[in-house]
């Protein structure tokens, strides 16, 4: 197998019966972006069946040994705030095509059920997992600006309460690596989305000019964004973790980008998987 790095949030090890990871880079079976990589994602530039060795040992790590193995489920994802709880049918239904490729359409997956890995994927938008370790329930979103804007991880928190139970006050959150307000500039059409729907939106943006004397740019800082709507529902600021490192920007000691960058990488990259299940 691959050696491969998973992300994993701080404290979480304590839940005895939680698999989760963010994955990165670096490993994998992937050939196709400057060398070696763990593409999770069906791109178009990539082999599926090096995409399927990937996924293959991002599960194996991520869930370590289990009988029979955890299956992942994903969705086709659109940037919306559509979210979808995975029941039993899970475990016998048909969630993905042939090839592997999600069936589900939405960009939040829930889940109570065994023996299930939920993932959203990402090249720069943000990844939150939510665990519920009252009732045993966790939840994946991907949060772009526009999923964000829509209230994804409100609308997630929201159906795991009506699903499962969870109060938000038991809940505890992962904010994932995803590109940071250093390096995502945004045009004013998107601080006007974020003011027409948050009386903090002021609070996300920032103005920098690259060097005196020219016109500044616009940047917004999606963590904060997503930690505010996990603050709205009711979880508690100390139950809420940010990993804080940008999917743009940050490199290995190698130099090796550490993370797949839309952004950067002028839309030709792949794509990681952050994933959050329940043993069997």
């Amino acid at each position: 197998m691959a050696e491969i790095e998973l992300v994993k949030a701080p404290g979480w090890d304590e839940f005895e019966w939680l698999r989760h990871g963010f994955s990165t880079r670096p490993g994998g079976f992937s050939i196709v972006y400057s060398g070696q990589s763990l593409n999770l994602g069906w791109t178009k530039e990539d082999d599926p069946a090096r995409v399927r060795e990937n996924r293959q040992t991002f599960v194996e790590t991520a869930t370590g040994p289990q009988e029979p193995p955890m299956r992942l489920v994903t969705a086709r994802q659109t940037h919306s705030n559509v979210v979808k709880a995975i029941g039993w049918e899970g475990l016998t239904g048909s969630l993905e095509t042939p090839e592997g490729k999600a069936v589900i359409e939405g960009d939040g997956l829930v889940t109570h059920v065994r023996g299930l890995l939920i993932a959203v994927g990402t090249a720069d938008c943000v990844p939150v997992l939510v665990v519920d370790p009252v009732s045993r329930a966790v939840g994946a979103f991907h949060a772009g600006w526009r999923g964000t804007v829509a209230r994804i991880v409100e609308q997630g928190v929201d159906l795991m309460w009506q699903e499962y139970g969870s109060r938000p006050q038991d809940l505890v959150a992962a904010v994932g690596p995803s590109i940071g307000a250093c390096c995502y500039a945004v045009g004013e059409e998107v601080r006007a989305q974020f003011a027409g729907e948050f009386g903090y939106a002021s609070d996300l943006f920032t103005e920098r000019s690259s060097e005196p004397g020219t016109e500044p740019t616009l940047f917004v800082d999606l963590w904060e964004a997503n930690r505010r709507q996990l603050l709205e529902t009711g979880v508690a600021a100390e139950r809420i973790a940010v990993i804080g490192e940008c999917s743009a920007c940050t490199r290995l000691a190698s130099g090796q980008r550490k993370y797949f960058s839309h952004r950067a990488e002028h839309g030709v990259t792949g794509r990681m998987l952050n994933a959050i299940g329940i043993a069997q």
